[in-house]
């Protein structure tokens, strides 16, 4: 009897070790449990699965891919994204992973990253199932390791990240039958708003808004191409949008991919030309001078651009003030 007495104490100690509390790990569910809160009320996306993949992808925020990258979920580039990028080694050597601003647009992305339609599935089942959303994940390609949905379960035990989901903070075990509380599992009741309804506004139509657009930005002309300029807060996306074409297209046709647009830019509104004009044959550089800024000021792509002066891909910044070739010269 007193050996079984003691195989319980060791194995108590043993889960009780094992479970401890990580401090690293309570910062960050103290730092984000708010904005997996709102993002579960926003998209429907459990808090305790946010948490637990952001604590299990990015080591609690301190992974290489969370300091460097502010990527704290493991997000790998796709077809569809446009932003900065940061070349990692996972399962193969310098791979695309997704590079944010900050920490937020992070967590931002993450949930919009859910919404594809290969996790659709995910979304009938409820917010307090974490057990069935962590298979899920696993089910639907989020990751190749096989543990994985245990390794996020574990997590959220550990931590108590269910109670967060449903607001029940840090409640204490019942001491008798007196102080149990039933929870009622059935689904929520739907809350109808006291606020008057908001006036109907017709959107714009995809003419209106390009015009729109247009009245607030101004056009201009370069080596026979139109152009528009940047204002604050516009985006290639915002931009794209306003025009009615492809957001891919736009950046192509202005040698902008994976560039963040800037006030002051100038927009394409057509594919540049491969040379300038035949009175523009040369043009002074100086130093610190980005290629870039280069070619979108003269209008010629960036192929062109680098093929008439022998400028290796590699070159985003000249070094020395020169004259460089805008279109080919007779000998």
């Amino acid at each position: 009897m007193k050996k079984v007495f003691i195989l319980a104490a060791l194995f108590a100690l043993a889960t009780g070790l094992q479970a401890a509390p990580n401090e690293k790990y309570q910062n960050y569910i103290a730092q984000w449990r708010d904005v997996a809160v709102q993002h579960q009320k926003d998209y429907g996306i459990p808090a305790s699965i946010t948490l637990a993949q952001g604590l299990l992808e990015s080591g609690a925020g301190s992974s290489e891919l969370a300091v460097k990258a502010n990527n704290h979920f493991g997000i790998k580039c796709t077809s569809e994204w446009m932003g900065d990028v940061y070349r990692y080694t996972d399962e193969r050597r310098g791979e695309c992973f997704r590079q944010y601003k900050n920490a937020e647009e992070s967590f931002r992305d993450h949930a919009k990253f859910l919404q594809k339609s290969r996790y659709a599935r995910l979304f009938e089942l409820e917010v307090t199932d974490y057990a069935g959303w962590a298979q899920g994940l696993k089910d639907c390609g989020y990751a190749t390791d096989p543990a994985y949905p245990q390794k996020l379960i574990k997590i959220i035990e550990d931590y108590r990240l269910a109670e967060i989901a449903a607001g029940a903070g840090s409640a204490q075990k019942p001491k008798s039958k007196d102080d149990v509380v039933v929870v009622s599992q059935a689904a929520p009741i739907a809350v109808i708003s006291a606020d008057p309804a908001e006036e109907y506004v017709r959107p714009l139509s995809a003419k209106e808004e390009r015009e729109d657009f247009f009245a607030r930005h101004g056009r201009g002309k370069c080596n026979g191409v139109k152009y528009t300029v940047a204002r604050a807060g516009d985006t290639y996306a915002s931009v794209a949008f306003s025009l009615n074409m492809p957001e891919r297209k736009l950046r192509e046709q202005n040698d902008a991919l994976g560039r963040t647009l800037k006030e002051g830019d100038r927009i394409y509104l057509a594919n540049k030309k491969t040379q300038a004009p035949k009175d523009h044959a040369r043009v002074w550089v100086k130093p610190g001078e980005k290629v870039w800024d280069v070619i979108q000021r003269e209008c010629i792509t960036d192929a062109a651009f680098r093929a008439l002066n022998g400028l290796p891909i590699d070159i985003m910044v000249f070094q020395t003030r020169q004259q460089v070739l805008l279109r080919k010269e007779k000998k």
